[in-house]
């Protein structure tokens, strides 16, 4: 799927101030110096996802207290715990980030200890998974590498190929931030992605999420009147069919 943007240091510097601005560029370094200060001063807060209340998850890595990861973190945990005991793949690096994981992760780009680094275009595992759960990452698909085509036909065979890595009745799982990439919000808005169940979640406070319908969560921009994402859907997907 082609070289990634942000391979060199000096390129993720390039990209990031592409993608968030100048200013996030700034204030990214002085949110993660004055982290271990703030997140002791924030509040417990907790949303509503699929009738059950989760905690809001702060974290140092990434400002997860300041952005979509407060809310993620948290739903791909429960989805997690869901499958205790079962065959889990992690496609993309991030839970790791926050405590020790027992699953399968495969992340094309992030290297480092029980990171398989293959593109999930290229494999091909002996066993087939009851879960298969990404966070944040199928947004970046054709979007933010080199790879020629367009971004939404690459994250729908992305999708596919997941589908077809899943044992009988196991569940494909995306967290995705809306109002980043153009293509992937286009077939939300058109109902072209093929998922079975869906979730929006909406940022209305500082620490408040809420529950809403997906055109209110397209409305949503991305990095206004909150940092990064403002609004993320939560795909839910069934094997392909027989």
């Amino acid at each position: 799927m082609g070289s990634h943007l942000y391979n060199s240091q000096f390129s993720k510097v390039v990209w990031f101030a592409r993608r968030f601005g100048v200013g996030e560029l700034l204030l990214k370094p002085l949110r993660c110096a004055f982290a271990p200060l703030i997140i002791p001063l924030l509040d417990r807060a907790e949303f509503e996802f699929e009738g059950k209340s989760l905690p809001l998850f702060y974290h140092r890595y990434n400002m997860t207290w300041a952005n979509e990861r407060a809310v993620e973190v948290p739903i791909a945990a429960e989805f997690l715990r869901r499958s205790a005991g079962k065959r889990v793949l992690e496609v993309g690096n991030v839970l790791s980030h926050y405590g020790d994981v027992d699953h399968t992760i495969l992340d094309k780009y992030e290297r480092g200890p029980g990171i398989l680094s293959e593109d999930i275009a290229d494999y091909s595992p002996a066993e087939r998974f009851d879960l298969i759960l990404s966070i944040s990452t199928f947004e970046h698909i054709g979007f933010d590498d080199e790879a020629d085509g367009d971004s939404g036909e690459k994250i729908s065979q992305a999708i596919a190929i997941c589908r077809g890595l899943l044992a009988a009745n196991g569940q494909l799982v995306l967290t995705l931030p809306l109002g980043y990439n153009p293509a992937l919000d286009r077939m939300i808005a058109e109902g072209q992605l093929g998922s079975d169940r869906t979730t929006f979640l909406k940022r209305t406070g500082r620490l408040a999420w809420q529950t809403v319908n997906a055109e209110a969560a397209l409305a949503c921009d991305y990095g206004r009147p909150f940092p990064y994402a403002n609004a993320v859907m939560i795909a839910q997907f069934g094997g392909l069919p027989a």
